[in-house]
């Protein structure tokens, strides 16, 4: 009887994963369908993952072509510019900040350490605006500049994440690098950051994704279709004065999704070390 109710219950288990892992994967599965699809048919057989009429190089062919002479992999290249660059300002900035703020006394930390951990609370719109007065003034509007230059100021998200790890080190590592002729910088740079690598990798991920996927703020500062990234590109191919190419904006949809999957693969056992380890610690 024991053996019998173990069983129904190993067999409702994966039944409600499968189940729910289903439900999850649904919208990519569609996407990717809908990428297949000949323009009249994609909301026509909309629930069907199987296409009537396969038309999978018109539309990857007509979506890189783009729209307005804008080809797809000048929004693939101007995102890539801001992502890389961005992900290394941000990393940096992040990575000294938390090292200042764990390893370093200063008068005022405690009360800076608090504002930075206040700025977790505003929302990313409300700071759109006074970006904008600063940019304007600066005369980076509809310049990629203006989509890197925020991310050069760190995450707080981020800092807190690598003051976890900085935490967890004895600080008897860094009077052992003193004692051996080491300043702070050299102390950070040969000690501590090898020993919070998987801190540094899941902030480059969460960064990676975050400014892949961004389309407010290049929907505010950018104008000029030439510099568009990836997701104010794909808006492009829906025109409600005439034909939207539905068919390759499905297609680029999943083109563009490929950099996110073949990065998440590549780190996904430092994402995960990371973050368990740094949320176990307090």
């Amino acid at each position: 009887m024991v053996k019998k109710h173990k069983k129904l219950g190993t067999f409702l288990y994966h039944f409600t994963a499968v189940l729910l892992g289903s439900v999850m994967i649904y919208p990519l599965l569609w996407l990717i369908a809908s990428s297949f699809k000949d323009n009249s048919e994609i909301f026509v057989n909309a629930f069907s993952l199987i296409p009537e009429k396969w038309a999978i190089a018109e539309n990857y062919q007509s979506g890189w072509n783009g729209v307005g002479g804008v080809s797809f992999g000048k929004f693939i290249f101007n995102t890539l510019t801001v992502t890389v660059i961005g992900i290394v300002g941000c990393v940096i900035t992040s990575l000294l900040a938390a090292y200042a703020f764990s390893r370093i006394h200063f008068k005022g930390s405690k009360f800076w350490f608090i504002c930075v951990m206040i700025t977790m609370m505003i929302p990313n719109q409300v700071m759109v605006v006074p970006q904008y007065i600063i940019f304007k003034k600066l005369g980076l509007i509809d310049t990629l500049a203006s989509l890197i230059a925020p991310w050069f100021f760190g995450g707080a998200f981020f800092i807190f994440l690598m003051m976890q790890f900085f935490r967890g080190i004895p600080k008897e590592m860094d009077e052992a690098a003193e004692i051996d002729g080491c300043n702070k910088m050299q102390t950070l740079l040969h000690i501590l950051i090898p020993m919070v690598s998987p801190a540094v990798v899941t902030a480059s991920i969460f960064s990676f994704y975050w400014i892949w996927q961004d389309f407010f703020q290049p929907l505010i500062f950018m104008t000029d279709p030439d510099k568009y990234t990836v997701s104010l590109g794909l808006k492009l191919f829906l025109d409600p004065e005439s034909a939207s190419n539905y068919g390759g904006m499905f297609a680029m949809s999943f083109v563009s999704l490929i950099p996110v999957i073949v990065f998440f693969i590549c780190f996904q056992k430092y994402l995960v070390e990371g973050m368990a380890t740094s949320g176990l610690k307090g």
